[in-house]
């Protein structure tokens, strides 16, 4: 070997780089981390992977089709996962994927969904089992199987809400049914993941472009939602006539940066409403307001203007205490 200290400066380069590669990646790994969206290949989804890779995360962004995983995997910071939250084998084999990839996982973004509208009466009960298909138990089965891996890193979870989960109307009843499902969801993860350090959040938008909607009127016309021999017929009418047309909202940037919050910051909340405008946030927050009115109406125990207002300042200042699992009484 020459003595000359330039060529022996690159031997021993050569020696690190062929013999320790793993080592080198998996330092690379720890300083970047790693969230999964599922849903990730249009609207609200495409726009949490772009905000989370913009900032410095490594996105794996969940699609169905190869299309989308193909131009997914086009942008810096994201690579495409196979994942259609309804199939085990797809959860199984994106949880494979990531693991061996070795960067482990911190963050998960339950953001795949699905929306039907249509009265009770008249919507097939095996149409409403598909939307909670996607939309519930979609959310269970994906954040079941990466549970481990974010807790190894004790990691955060959010899931994609709606503030139809918290308030509903004429024909939304099978889509605010799974969209409050995912509330209470939220509030028992989050509890049992306090002991690992897991941060558990749910952002609830309000109306924002996406393509859900378009997708929904597409299915609600092949499957004949709108009954001729039905009461509800001329309503149902009407409301398909409300615009599937998103672009008419606000691009879902503020959706994002509320994602993008729940996995960085260092206090995230437990619950995000994202609406465009004063509007929606009155609807929603009314909606809580009402629902809140109606559970002091008809019980022993019902509590004064006074008394709720303290309960509303405790609350608002963060002091009430939070129900923990094995509590004493």
């Amino acid at each position: 070997m020459s003595n000359h200290p330039r060529t022996a400066v690159v031997a021993v380069l050569l020696f690190v780089f062929c013999c320790f590669p793993a080592t080198a990646n998996a330092a690379h790994h720890e300083e970047q981390k790693a969230v999964l969206v599922t849903g990730a290949t249009s609207g609200i989804g495409l726009r949490i992977a772009e905000e989370l890779a913009a900032n410095g995360y490594f996105v794996y962004a969940g699609a169905r089709k190869q299309d989308d995983m193909d131009r997914l995997n086009k942008m810096e910071n994201v690579e495409a996962v196979r994942l259609d939250v309804t199939v085990q084998d797809d959860i199984d084999a994106a949880v494979k994927q990531i693991r061996d990839a070795g960067r482990g996982l911190y963050g998960l973004i339950n953001n795949a969904g699905v929306f039907i509208g249509g009265p009770v009466t008249d919507v097939e009960i095996e149409e409403t089992v598909w939307l909670f298909d996607v939309n519930v138990f979609g959310v269970y089965r994906v954040t079941q199987a990466f549970a481990p891996m974010i807790i190894e890193q004790k990691g955060r979870i959010a899931t994609i809400g709606s503030i139809s989960g918290v308030g509903s109307s004429t024909f939304f009843s099978q889509y605010s049914m799974s969209k409050h499902a995912v509330e209470a969801f939220t509030d028992s993860l989050a509890q049992e993941m306090a002991r690992f350090d897991v941060d558990v959040s749910i952002i609830e938008p309000g109306n924002y472009d996406s393509k859900i909607v378009a997708t929904a009127y597409e299915r609600m016309m092949d499957k004949g939602y709108v009954k001729e021999d039905s009461p509800y017929a001329e309503d149902l009418k009407k409301f398909m006539e409300w615009p599937a047309d998103r672009s008419i909202y606000q691009p879902p940037d503020a959706v994002a940066e509320a994602a993008l919050h729940a996995m960085s910051d260092e206090q995230p909340l437990r619950r995000y409403m994202v609406v465009p405008s004063e509007d929606e946030a009155r609807w929603a927050i009314g909606a809580a307001i009402r629902e809140l009115a109606q559970y002091n109406e008809w019980q022993e125990f019902s509590f004064s203007r006074d008394e709720l207002m303290a309960m509303l300042d405790a609350a608002m200042s963060k002091t009430s205490e939070e129900v923990k699992i094995g509590t004493e009484e």
